[in-house]
């Protein structure tokens, strides 16, 4: 299908996308890697008026490590997350979930900072950035500030980011021990139910998606967690009102599934 009509800005710097933003409200979106954006336009479920590209602004496309934590632009592709030695070697739980994005051709133009403001119900990213304890940083037209990755997710497609805001880069502690189990749809490979767990000592922090339409930390897991994965049967402990169910899986089924992949990501 043909999109509507719009007009194409390429910003070349985040003062300039913030600007573009202010200017023009709602009659306009960011565009990044376009996976989720590009989509719902050729089907016109969302229809603006001018696409902001902020795919080509400097600095936005890095992976430092600063101190104990790993720096990842907005604009890094799934592909340059699962390539990247420093990730790899600090942060391997995050190169696992980017392995399981999509296909090639997905993982070479999707973005990490774009899954993240779409706050899919279904996306892996939000599992693990949940579990590590990320922090991700904004810039709007009220200067620069971080969001905890626990207060980020606030519904379906809704985060905690101002409408003129941009994520610029997301903040991870080095992660020695965690691991990031997936039950995917098999046309999509979008979640049905993701599980991410990071074990810190004696204490585990689990991170789920695809249950609920908000992505959420599994603290009931984390406070029964003894040492082995029985804590597993705590998946969705406080969670019962808000299970999705739809034609891939039913509230049911969904909750099974959740105790399954923490268990096994427990156990990995």
């Amino acid at each position: 299908m043909i999109p509507a009509k719009f007009d194409y800005i390429k910003a070349s710097s985040v003062s300039e996308a913030i600007s573009l933003l202010d200017k023009h409200g709602d009659d306009a979106k960011l565009l990044s890697g376009g996976h989720s954006l590009i989509p719902a336009m050729k089907l016109r479920l969302s229809r603006p008026e001018i696409l902001i590209d902020i795919s080509g602004i400097s600095g936005m496309n890095s992976i430092t490590a600063d101190g104990n934590e790993i720096v990842i632009g907005a604009n890094c592709t799934h592909a340059d997350i699962v390539n990247s030695d420093l990730i790899n070697s600090d942060l391997n739980i995050l190169a696992q979930t980017a392995k399981h994005i999509g296909d090639i051709q997905v993982r070479n133009r999707g973005t990490i900072g774009g899954s993240l403001a779409h706050a899919d119900p279904a996306a892996d990213y939000p599992a693990v950035v949940l579990a590590c304890d990320a922090k991700i940083e904004v810039e709007g037209k009220s200067g620069k500030r971080t969001i905890p990755a626990t207060e980020f997710f606030l519904g379906i497609f809704t985060t905690a980011i101002a409408e003129d805001e941009i994520i610029t880069a997301i903040r991870f502690p080095k992660v020695a021990n965690g691991n990031y189990q997936k039950f995917f749809q098999s046309a999509s490979r979008f979640a049905v139910v993701g599980v991410a767990a990071v074990k810190e000592g004696d204490a585990v922090k689990v991170g789920v998606t695809g249950v609920a339409g908000t992505p959420y930390r599994a603290t009931a897991v984390e406070n029964a967690y003894s040492g082995n994965s029985d804590a597993a049967s705590h998946a969705v402990d406080g969670m019962e009102d808000e299970l999705m169910s739809d034609h891939f899986a039913d509230e049911e089924y969904r909750a099974h599934l959740a105790k399954v992949m923490v268990k096994k990501a427990l156990e990995a």
